[in-house]
């Protein structure tokens, strides 16, 4: 594909960062990347999570609606209207992995330490305020 001047060379998934400006078909600024959801070792892109306010949940936005992708920006295919009816982003579910040996005194500590620091989801679950609290002062340091 030959370059055209005045736009950026396209870059793949595997570079998309936090912080970048997401924009709808019609060229308007609809948010900003919180969360790109896929499996890096597998190269499977599901999608993105946008902020499209400071504290406000995030909205996932489909693999098959992103476009095209430059350093800082991520194009979608959808236009303005079609991204204000976008879903609220669900965060995956999280499995937990048990790894043999290490005795009884370790696997009760790492049973404590998943039920309260990092419990397993067996479904998708929304973002909760406290993380969206996170993401929105992270935001501006990334």
């Amino acid at each position: 594909m030959p370059h055209t001047p005045g736009m950026a060379d396209p870059v793949s998934w595997f570079l998309i960062r936090r912080g970048w400006t997401v924009v709808s078909a019609d060229g308007e600024e609809i948010g900003r990347v919180d969360e790109v959801a896929g499996d890096e070792t597998h190269d499977i892109f599901d999608g993105l999570a946008v902020a499209t306010t400071t504290l406000g949940k995030p909205r996932y936005v489909p693999a098959e609606q992103v476009g095209r992708i430059e350093e800082g920006t991520v194009h979608l295919t959808l236009t303005r209207d079609q991204c204000d009816e976008l879903r609220e982003y669900l965060e995956p579910a999280t499995s937990a992995e048990i790894e043999p040996g290490g005795g009884a005194v370790k696997g009760e500590l790492r049973g404590l330490e998943s039920r309260f620091v990092d419990p397993p989801q067996t479904q998708e679950h929304p973002v909760n305020f406290w993380r969206r609290l996170w993401f929105a002062v992270r935001r501006p340091f990334r």
